[in-house]
């Protein structure tokens, strides 16, 4: 396990970047674990939602959690608005960091993440494959 503390900059996509992050460490499964900061936009898909909802204005990154594979981010975040109000849900592309966005990301060399069809549930989920020493 390899342990990353990341500071995101005004204007970078949140999804984007968390995504990159994986690419740049030539990692190929990592965690995001904590992140908090702030956005000028959100886009978050609400559960049971086809498509994300956008939020604007100045909203604080109160929790950001998720999965990071070669094949995308499977990111969950709550933000509160200026008066207070707490959302949450998958994060889309289009969070753009208004101050800064602290991030802690977890790597895990000894295991590579995918994303594979689960018929079951009819989405991408998680497959998790151990990689030999």
């Amino acid at each position: 396990m390899q342990i990353h503390p990341v500071r995101l900059s005004p204007g970078d996509d949140l999804r984007v970047a968390v995504e990159s992050l994986l690419g740049q460490q030539a990692s190929h499964a990592a965690f995001v674990v904590q992140g908090i900061g702030s956005l000028s936009v959100a886009q978050l898909r609400f559960a049971g939602a086809e498509t994300p909802t956008g939020l604007r204005g100045d909203l604080e990154i109160l929790t950001l959690a998720g999965s990071v594979s070669p094949d995308g981010a499977h990111l969950h975040m709550s933000v509160s608005d200026a008066q207070g109000r707490v959302l949450g849900g998958h994060v889309a592309r289009g969070c753009i960091v208004r101050t800064t966005a602290e991030l802690l990301l977890i790597l895990l060399p000894s295991h590579r993440f995918s994303r594979e069809l689960d018929s079951s549930t009819g989405y991408a989920e998680l497959q998790i494959r151990n990689v030999p020493d």
